[in-house]
């Protein structure tokens, strides 16, 4: 039995490499929301598990922060 040694990361790109070429207005309407409003699949690739954590980290202690102030 073949194994798949193919990264999650590559796995990832080539699956939305084969949307786009499927679906180019779709393409073209998410292109103008990343560039507007970024992407958030780009953020969490450029941050890893690591700095992924920590963003959900200081969110939810900011909601508790401001949920104590406020109330």
């Amino acid at each position: 039995m073949k194994e798949n040694k193919e990264s999650p990361e590559r796995r990832r790109e080539r699956m939305r490499q084969e949307e786009l070429k499927r679906n180019p207005g779709g393409n073209m309407r998410d292109a103008s929301n990343r560039a507007q409003y970024g992407g958030l699949m780009d953020l969490v690739i450029g941050l890893g598990w690591k700095g992924t954590g920590i963003l959900i980290l200081v969110i939810i202690v900011g909601s508790i922060i401001t949920s104590f102030f406020f109330n």
